[in-house]
């Protein structure tokens, strides 16, 4: 059975409406979608991704938002990084310290967290790694997809430089995804790289 690795954006969850669609989209396939709820400290998110590419072994990882900031480190596997955000600290500085709610269920059932300087201090650590070790693979096996109304982030130079133009797609949206989105951008492009045809 094939199976993708979603990273969900931040104060999100694996109960995401995007999750729910992506599971639809593919359950003819056969395909499972494995949509953890990531941890809110950085660092930990990073240790859990890692651990779960080890034992679920996924053949292709989707991110949206903040999981395209880790997802963009993992090497040697095909990553489709939809909005990525590569300056969640910064993000965060100027518009996000104190409680948050979360916008999706937590397995877990917590209903808010705290942005504080440490969590801050680890973003700014991760993305100091953003672009490191990028191989002539990694270039082929990673697409970057931007909504052209996300007022949120926007890093396509970014990922031009470090990526080209060969997977470099600009779509009709915002930062969050919708059904359509993820039907006809996202969808025949994880629908490539897992080789359903």
């Amino acid at each position: 059975m094939k199976k993708i690795l979603f990273l969900h954006g931040f104060a999100s969850s694996g109960h995401s409406g995007t999750v729910m669609t992506l599971r639809q989209l593919l359950y003819a396939d056969g395909v499972s979608v494995i949509a953890p709820d990531l941890p809110v400290m950085p660092q930990e998110a990073m240790a859990l991704i890692a651990q779960l590419i080890e034992d679920e072994r996924p053949d292709v990882v989707v991110t949206s938002s903040m999981g395209g900031l880790f997802g963009e480190q993992l090497h040697g596997i095909p990553r489709v990084l939809i909005n990525p955000a590569w300056s969640m600290s910064r993000l965060l500085t100027f518009g996000g310290m104190g409680r948050r709610e979360f916008y999706n269920k937590r397995a877990d059932g917590a209903k808010d967290f705290k942005v504080d300087k440490e969590m801050v201090a680890e973003f700014k650590a991760i993305e100091k790694n953003t672009g490191k070790g990028i191989t002539a693979e990694d270039k082929q096996m990673v697409w970057g997809l931007f909504g052209d109304k996300d007022k949120r982030v926007n890093h396509q130079k970014d990922f031009v430089k470090l990526y080209g133009k060969e997977h470099f797609v600009v779509f009709d949206g915002e930062h969050s995804l919708n059904d359509k989105v993820l039907s006809r951008v996202v969808l025949p492009i994880v629908r490539e790289l897992l080789e359903l045809h």
